[in-house]
């Protein structure tokens, strides 16, 4: 039997309202990832001599760290916490089941993750004449998909922190592995090692990047298919994994308790 929308409502609601009293998290999870997706565009745009097509670049590989900062970081810092303090365990008395109470959590990290990129993508169009995207429902699209992704990987994520302290050091690493795969970072990509570009390519952040920048690149409906299908693919494959190790190793309770 699937989860009620009223108790998916519920488990919705609770979520927002911790997340947003959560002072400590907002600058690195809200504050943090959109100064950078509007200012390094910006900054593009007056430093760069084509400063439009460098700041729709920047823009776009800048995407990277709103996932990886909003979605994938915020959801595991916030359940590694909330395990810490049994609150995850006391909801598990409740009449919510345990997909329930998941899926409340990835769904309001994903309405925060698309609401930013939607946010920044409307800035950069006003302050740095960053384009709107010629296809926006394949942004669109890309930016749900990518961002429940990544929400359900950090939700996998939270089996290998051992205490709540910890959760934003060991996720701070993909923050900086996923914009330096997207170009975010600058042409750092250029003195990587050959063998090393796959890798990060295969990134999930990776993708959803590959399929947003055909979003704002020429092209017809069946390009821009073409252009999605890896992407999709690779997405496709992360949930897999996410999902499966979720099932297998994700804890309600701390090893302390």
């Amino acid at each position: 039997m699937g989860p009620t929308p009223m108790s998916l409502t519920a488990t919705y609601k609770l979520s927002a309202r911790l997340f947003w009293r959560d002072k400590g998290m907002l600058p690195a999870s809200v504050i943090t990832p959109l100064g950078l997706a509007i200012g390094m565009p910006a900054l593009m745009r007056d430093v760069q001599a084509d400063g439009v097509t460098a700041a729709t670049q920047m823009f776009v590989g800048t995407l990277a760290l709103i996932l990886s900062g909003t979605a994938f970081l915020n959801i595991t810092v916030a359940l590694t916490m909330r395990r810490d303090q049994l609150l995850l365990k006391r909801l598990r008395t409740t009449r919510l089941t345990d997909r329930q109470i998941l899926l409340g959590e990835v769904a309001n990290t994903v309405t925060q993750t698309v609401a930013l990129m939607i946010v920044s993508a409307v800035a950069v169009h006003l302050l740095a004449d960053v384009p709107l995207p010629r296809n926006p429902v394949l942004f669109a699209v890309f930016a749900v998909a990518g961002s429940a992704v990544l929400a359900t990987l950090g939700v996998a994520w939270t089996a290998a922190i051992p205490r709540g302290e910890l959760a934003a050091p060991m996720t701070l690493p993909f923050f900086f592995l996923a914009g330096l795969a997207s170009g975010a970072m600058g042409s750092i990509m250029d003195l990587l090692p050959s063998w090393l570009r796959p890798l990060l390519a295969a990134l999930p952040t990776s993708a959803v990047v590959d399929a947003v920048r055909a979003s704002y690149g020429p092209g017809t409906l069946g390009s821009d298919l073409t252009a999605a299908a890896v992407p999709a693919l690779v997405l496709a494959v992360w949930a897999g994994v996410a999902l499966l190790s979720i099932r297998r190793w994700f804890r309600w309770e701390s090893r302390r308790s």
